[in-house]
């Protein structure tokens, strides 16, 4: 079982900048993978990006690439999400999940945080 908590999510104006923290309580294998999701009021779950704990990153959504940055701290589990330039469309909820190597499916998650950006 991995217990995952993200931080980090607020109001803000658009053309602000935000970083989204992601907090996972142990790690299964250096090849895991921690993603960032979104889902905004009847929208789908949308795949934002994603890391291994070694540092691969995964391809960014095509909304976020350029402006959106994955990192993590592996000593200290952690995840973070570094977003500028945010606009309206990028209010969401945001969601941290994790992929076990082993099972290959996003497994574990996150409770999310709201990110609000006003115009």
């Amino acid at each position: 079982q991995v217990q995952l908590v993200e931080s980090g999510g607020g109001l803000v104006h658009a053309g602000d900048s935000l970083t989204l923290s992601c907090a996972a309580s142990r790690r299964t294998s250096d090849s895991d993978q921690v993603g960032w999701f979104r889902q905004a009021p009847g929208n789908v779950n949308e795949f934002v990006a994603g890391i291994t704990w070694t540092g691969i990153i995964s391809n960014y959504a095509d909304s976020v690439k350029g402006r959106f940055t994955i990192s993590r701290d592996s000593a200290k589990n952690m995840v973070y999400l570094q977003m500028n330039g945010l606009t309206p469309d990028d209010t969401a909820v945001y969601y941290c999940a994790y992929r076990p190597v082993l099972v290959n499916r996003w497994d574990y998650w996150g409770q999310g945080t709201q990110v609000t950006v006003s115009s």
